[in-house]
């Protein structure tokens, strides 16, 4: 193995490689995304292949300021992103994203795709693709397929088995316990953890804080994820019995009012609110505020605590958006570097395959998923085995058995 190959970041053999073959010429990219470094770097990568990017933010409280005045001035990149900007200025960046007239665009959420559909339809025939990176999106984006709606294919980037595993429960399961922790300094090891959703970014949660201690409780809606739970032994509960037992709730859904106001009237005093779903809509916020009879703004920063008529006080976490990365830096630089290399591939494979692709959601190739895996074993100095020629007979034939 060549030291070029052990102890690098993947996005950055891949910018490399896109450096040669420059597999993005002339291509426009808008993308809608968290603007951090770690993204930052995917922006680097996607350059290096050729294309001209114009960035917006998927989150204003998770935009670092000195990151998109840095891709501007010193990387020649479009971003359009302030920190802590309102809804408004959260959308008209998106639009003036989206002015570069987009040959592929990268979402993280669906709302870049969504105000094409919506708000800019003349730049529609232009789009020859995109990817998605959230499974919120996702979601979203079959909801725009079933309906006929979506017009040109989408990759669901977040699908790989290699974003699953990084990103939604190692990444997520991580960085949303670390912002619970710098936003309250509350011990888990003894609390009842619960946790809303056990897809990918739930099952990590609950792994990590049965890790540190914590009771961990889970609430679903789908028998198989919850037999699931049960039989990794995390208690299953509906949600309006766990309201009553928790110190600690965790969404992670991708729906809306997962947490409402009558589970919110049941909770016990102290009881902390978080939430690590795309959207600040699983918790519901003004239901809170209408329970709420004083709200005590910043008692620790990123955390509003909220006083109830009976002396009650729930507190929330990030205004009910993105715990991890709001009140914490979110996925540590090594699990964003293998889903942006997930997305840098997927673009590069797009730029040549969208024409053989129907409008609609389609999954990344596996191809690329065991590409970006291979790199981040050889950037870790792992080594695995190889299959014998007789092996390989053997899987592909049927003929051969005992």
């Amino acid at each position: 193995m060549t030291r070029t190959a052990a102890a690098r970041p993947v996005l950055a053999q891949i910018r490399e490689r896109f450096a040669a073959e420059r597999p993005l010429d002339g291509l426009r990219i808008a993308a809608c995304m968290h603007v951090t470094t770690e993204t930052a770097n995917l922006i680097r990568a996607l350059q290096a292949g050729g294309a001209r990017v114009a960035l917006a933010a998927s989150n204003p409280l998770s935009t670092q300021d000195d990151t998109a005045a840095a891709l501007v001035h010193e990387y020649g990149a479009e971003v359009y992103a302030r920190a802590g900007t309102d809804r408004e200025g959260y959308y008209r960046h998106i639009h003036q994203a989206l002015e570069i007239g987009p040959d592929l665009v990268l979402d993280d959420g669906c709302d870049l795709v969504n105000i094409l559909h919506t708000e800019r339809t003349d730049l529609l025939d232009t789009v020859r693709a995109g990817c998605e990176e959230t499974t919120t999106g996702v979601i979203r984006l079959h909801q725009m397929a079933r309906e006929g709606a979506l017009r040109f294919p989408v990759v669901a980037v977040n699908d790989t088995d290699t974003k699953h595993m990084f990103d939604n429960r190692y990444g997520t399961g991580q960085s949303t316990l670390d912002g619970i922790i710098r936003a309250t300094n509350t011990l888990l090891a003894g609390k009842t953890v619960v946790v809303a959703g056990f897809g990918y970014c739930g099952r990590g949660l609950a792994e990590r804080a049965r890790g540190m201690g914590a009771r961990v409780v889970v609430t679903e809606i789908d028998p198989v994820k919850a037999l699931d739970a049960t039989l990794q032994g995390f208690e299953v509960r509906p949600m309006a019995e766990a309201a009553r037992h928790g110190d600690v709730f965790i969404t992670v859904t991708g729906n809306r009012d997962v947490i409402d106001g009558a589970h919110l009237a049941t909770m016990k005093d102290g009881a902390i609110l978080a939430n690590s779903g795309h959207f600040d809509v699983e918790i519901d916020v003004r239901a809170l505020e209408e329970l709420a009879v004083a709200v005590h703004r910043g008692v620790r920063p990123q955390a509003d605590e909220y006083v109830l008529a009976d002396g009650r006080r729930l507190v929330l976490l990030a205004e009910g958006r993105l715990v991890n990365l709001a009140a914490a830096e979110g996925h540590p630089a090594a699990v964003m570097d293998m889903s942006f290399a997930d997305q840098a591939l997927t673009c590069a494979w797009l730029a040549e395959a969208h024409a053989t692709l129907a409008a609609g959601v389609h999954d990344v190739p596996k191809e690329i998923d065991t590409e970006v895996a291979r790199l981040k074993l050889a950037s870790m100095a792992v080594e695995i085995d190889v299959l014998t020629p007789e092996q390989d007979d053997y899987l592909r034939s049927w003929r051969l058995g005992s």
